[in-house]
């Protein structure tokens, strides 16, 4: 039996753990109820009486070991639970405040004036084929417009490319939804473009569709008005003819800044007028594409690059600003 008490000692003395678990599973096995220390002093009543005092203080030996053990481990979980706990990748005092980013704050501005008027948001995925991104929008593959927008590939034949603008969310929104249709569809867009102080290879649009029966460019004349007003807090616009292939007629707006300070010459360029977004009345061919009855109805489209908007309303003159994550240029807006 005395044998028996040193294998244990040597196997208490070796003892690692490796989890809580195996803390408790080895004080039960030790000092449980039913543990290995209370079966030798059960055990000791039947020893013969001039051993037991040998036997006696054998066991009293494993219980200390088992004792000076228990607080090692338990000292040394402790230990590796503060450990754990310490994230060592997290910044160093004083934690500062971030903001949301210049992008952020006026695409919500601008959904917010949109949501007032009864519109809607609807989002779409950044990958797309070519027939939602431009065979849909009345752009076939020999459509010269095609080459304005110098596009991403990822695949070809079936082409799969970096969405060029927000318009594909309206065409899967059509594909799926019968008028009447009040959307709007902001996100990020891709075209290869050279990156400079005013325009760069990603950016973000926010889309506007409204389809209904008699809708016409008064309709969409009001809403650009009640728009500019909101935003700009100036309502002076003109709508100059322009070109898009997924409207007809078409048209680009322009708010009227002013010329009230030397800035103001800069950015409109001596004119006070700045250009704001496209729009127009939505072509027959787009609305036949989705199984849209164009006979039965009409509708208007608008869209706006959200930096360029950003960029007149905060007066940065960089587009890359947006991207670099300068701390010095994010935390400007804290308070907003």
């Amino acid at each position: 039996m005395i044998e028996k008490i040193e294998e244990l000692l040597i196997e208490v003395n070796g003892f690692n753990a490796t989890s809580k678990e195996d803390i408790e599973n080895f004080r039960i096995k030790y000092n449980g109820k039913k543990g290995v220390l209370n079966d030798f002093y059960e055990t000791l009543k039947e020893v013969p009486n001039d051993q037991k005092k040998e036997f006696g203080q054998k066991i009293n030996t494993l219980k200390q070991a088992v004792a000076v053990k228990l607080e090692d481990l338990k000292n040394a979980s402790a230990t590796s639970i503060v450990i754990e706990k310490e994230d060592l990748t997290r910044p160093a005092f004083p934690l500062e405040l971030g903001s949301r980013h210049p992008i952020n704050l006026v695409k919500n501005r601008i959904i917010e004036i949109f949501k007032s008027i009864g519109f809607a948001v609807a989002d779409g995925p950044e990958i797309e084929d070519d027939w939602h991104n431009f065979t849909a929008l009345n752009l076939p593959e020999y459509h010269p417009a095609r080459d304005m927008q110098d596009t991403f590939f990822i695949e070809q034949n079936p082409d799969i490319l970096l969405r060029t603008h927000t318009s594909s969310v309206q065409t899967r929104y059509m594909e799926e939804n019968q008028p009447p249709i009040r959307i709007l569809s902001p996100g990020r867009v891709f075209r290869n473009e050279a990156i400079s102080s005013r325009s760069h290879c990603i950016f973000h649009q926010i889309e506007g569709l409204y389809i209904d029966e008699n809708v016409s460019f008064a309709d969409l004349k009001q809403t650009i008005q009640f728009f500019t007003t909101e935003l700009f807090g100036k309502s002076k616009i003109r709508m100059r003819p322009s070109y898009f292939p997924f409207t007809e007629p078409s048209a680009e707006i322009d708010v009227y800044w002013g010329l009230n300070s030397e800035t103001d010459y800069r950015i409109t360029k001596g004119t006070g007028w700045l250009e704001i977004m496209g729009c127009g009345m939505v072509d027959p061919a787009v609305l036949k594409n989705v199984n849209i009855d164009a006979e039965k109805y009409s509708g208007y489209a608008f869209g706006m690059g959200i930096e360029r908007i950003t960029m007149l309303l905060y007066q940065m003159s960089d587009i890359r600003m947006f991207f670099e994550n300068d701390i010095r240029t994010l935390e400007q807006f804290k308070s907003l």
